[in-house]
């Protein structure tokens, strides 16, 4: 594994873009996401700490999806197959076998109710897909330094 061949610009773009889809994502469904959590808003004090988290978090995500990417390419050679429709459709394969179902593993085992499984796991959906996207369209640092 190389890391001196990761793309940095589409990687920082992938997590910021996952940011921005979690933000908007439960703003919208902040409601719904609470009260399938079990969490009360009135208890509930905002820990800014947790968004700080969030955006490390989806920057790991991003340099492994990368990373998965690059090796699942005809070993590491980003061919002209690898663009925004193959990171797109690896993006999904990789979230139905190593997201989704975590996810759905998990929350059955903690008693919650699918609401919070389907609300969870398309948010993590969009951000997967939105990351293969843009690391796919940029492709690997060769590519885009030609």
């Amino acid at each position: 594994m190389d890391f001196s061949t990761i793309n940095w610009l589409s990687v920082s773009l992938a997590a910021c873009a996952a940011y921005v889809i979690g933000a908007v994502y439960y703003t919208l469904l902040g409601k719904p996401w609470m009260k399938a959590a079990r969490i009360d808003p009135a208890t509930t004090k905002v820990r800014y700490s947790a968004f700080i988290i969030a955006f490390l978090a989806e920057l790991v995500v991003a340099i492994v999806l990368y990373l998965l990417l690059y090796d699942i390419t005809f070993a590491g050679t980003f061919s002209e197959e690898v663009d925004l429709k193959s990171g797109f459709a690896w993006s999904f394969i990789i979230w139905l076998g190593f997201v989704a179902m975590p996810i759905i593993v998990n929350q059955r085992y903690q008693g919650f109710g699918w609401d919070l499984t389907i609300i969870d796991a398309i948010h993590w959906l969009l951000v997967l897909l939105a990351m293969g996207a843009i690391i796919g369209w940029f492709g690997p640092l060769e590519t885009t330094l030609n």
